[in-house]
């Protein structure tokens, strides 16, 4: 039995940071797990920046409540879901991720949490577990799952290396030069054709 397993951001939905960074106008927030590979250093280094701006939730979400799904990405995760089991297994916050579900019609997602103060301040985080995407990966695989992974970021080869197949979605240059054996892919119809091959 396989369970497919998938990033969110910049595999089914735009990064978040991203859009906040430009609709804030802090070009610094458009740094992501793509460029950082060290998720502590990257969320407290952001944290850090909405302090020194005052920004608090209630921003943040009004910007993703204006985010949507990636073109084609509902369509393509549908038909998916029509044939196979799937889940989101992500970086991101259950306060961040609300409205993005109810675009991709609630799929089953695994993330963090953020701790808010009474201001609406984000105070913190808290990691569902050590090293997410890789310990659900191989809580699936002890229950007898095989797993398909598919990713773009440094966060995700971890989960990616550990699977029966691991793929790259719209990934960077350098990742994918420094991770040759990960087959790599730009489009949902090319992904589709590569989880087809490796159910």
């Amino acid at each position: 039995m396989d369970m497919l397993c998938f990033d969110l951001e910049g595999v089914l939905v735009p990064e978040i940071w991203i859009a906040f960074s430009e609709v804030s106008g802090i070009p610094e927030l458009r740094r992501t797990t793509r460029d950082e590979p060290d998720y502590n250093v990257l969320m407290n280094w952001r944290l850090g920046i909405l302090r020194e701006h005052h920004l608090g939730i209630r921003e943040i979400q009004d910007v993703i409540s204006q985010i949507d799904p990636l073109p084609g990405a509902k369509e393509f995760f549908d038909e998916l879901r029509s044939f196979a089991q799937a889940v989101i297994i992500s970086d991101t916050f259950k306060e961040f991720a609300g409205p993005l579900m109810k675009k991709l019609g609630y799929p089953t997602l695994f993330c963090n949490e953020l701790v808010i103060g009474n201001d609406g301040m984000i105070e913190g985080y808290r990691l569902r577990i050590r090293d997410t995407k890789l310990a659900t990966v191989r809580a699936f695989q002890s229950i007898g799952y095989d797993t398909i992974a598919i990713g773009d970021s440094f966060n995700d080869l971890a989960m990616l290396k550990a699977s029966k197949t691991g793929i790259l979605f719209r990934s960077t240059d350098s990742i994918r030069r420094d991770n040759p054996e990960l087959p790599a892919c730009e489009s949902y119809e090319d992904l589709m054709r590569l989880i087809k091959e490796n159910l």
